[in-house]
């Protein structure tokens, strides 16, 4: 009884903690929940930067200028630092880097659903920095506030970045909007294939999501899926109103009522689908990070021989 109100008078410490807007960091009690939470949420979001890099750089070599080539690959670089900085994160809440990876290479593990849809044309990868980014920044500037400090802290930087790819995607489909024929409906093609997975992203519906509400209460969530999906709607019907698309949803319409736009109803059954490893592309994806897992244990092994080098070396010299 003991241990239990204890337990008790831990948890009511935390939340108040939360409550008043005060940081969880690595060394504070926090309930154990909430730890497998952070670390199945930032896992997921590391894992899916990391998978990321492969749809985007399958176009590095297939560029059209030169400009294009060192922005794609700024870009695709920039994603490998922000899985590197989220796995870091993670480790803080006592799991290994080790132990991540191999969530993620035998399938334990998710990542956003997104990056198994295949980028066809260079149009999309525009529609992937306008949509999937812009997506990306909706839900990640609310985690530049999230409870626990060293996640809150990785994503300042990492939604800095996000937004610059953001507008090199945008920029890239304004060009292609004021080019021929041929490329306005390379355009169209690639926004009528990214909008629905982009909707996606935000998860599932706020009904049907068994994390969310205790996600909220924790405050690692700022907002719920529906909200941030609504937003992220809002924003986006006025940028494609520029551009001269049509967003693929006969259905989209400006509601005076709520304030916000109203739109049709999400092929849940394609998402659910594509998590469980399903979508076009999860076995290629996975494949790859296998791949690349094998083929870098050497590096692995030798980084770690110097640094077991270096210590026996240091220890030597104070003896």
């Amino acid at each position: 009884m003991d241990n239990h109100n204890n337990i008790h008078s831990l948890e009511m410490k935390f939340q108040s903690k939360i409550d008043a807007e005060v940081k969880i960091e690595p060394k504070d009690w926090m309930p154990e929940a909430y730890r497998k939470t952070l670390i199945r949420q930032i896992s997921q979001h590391a894992h899916s930067e990391i998978v990321g890099m492969l749809p985007e750089g399958n176009w590095i070599l297939r560029a059209p200028s030169l400009r294009r080539k060192v922005a794609l690959l700024a870009k695709v670089q920039d994603e490998a630092g922000h899985g590197l900085y989220l796995y870091s994160a993670a480790e803080t809440l006592g799991i290994s880097r080790e132990e991540l990876f191999e969530q993620l290479i035998t399938g334990k593990a998710k990542y956003s659903s997104i990056f198994n849809y295949p980028t066809l044309s260079w149009a999309d990868i525009g529609a992937v920095g306008w949509l999937v980014d812009g997506a990306a920044i909706m839900n990640q500037v609310m985690l530049t506030r999230t409870s626990y400090g060293p996640y809150a802290r990785a994503m300042v930087r990492i939604c800095k970045e996000e937004s610059f790819h953001q507008r090199q995607g945008y920029e890239i489909l304004i060009s292609l909007s004021r080019g021929t024929e041929e490329q306005k409906k390379m355009l169209q093609d690639a926004v009528d294939r990214w909008w629905w997975p982009a909707l996606m992203m935000f998860g599932p519906n706020d009904s049907a999501s068994t994390h969310s509400e205790q996600s909220l209460k924790w405050k690692i969530k700022r907002k719920s899926n529906d909200e941030l999906r609504q937003d992220f709607i809002d924003a986006t019907v006025l940028q494609a109103n520029y551009l001269g698309v049509k967003l693929p949803d006969p259905n989209l319409k400006w509601n005076e009522e709520r304030g916000h736009y109203d739109f049709g109803d999400i092929n849940w059954e394609e998402f659910w689908a594509v998590v469980n490893g399903n979508g076009p592309c999860n076995k290629l994806r996975l494949k790859a990070r296998k791949k690349a897992q094998e083929e870098g244990a050497w590096v692995r092994e030798a980084a770690m021989a110097h640094a077991e080098k270096r210590a026996k070396r240091k220890a030597e010299k104070v003896a």
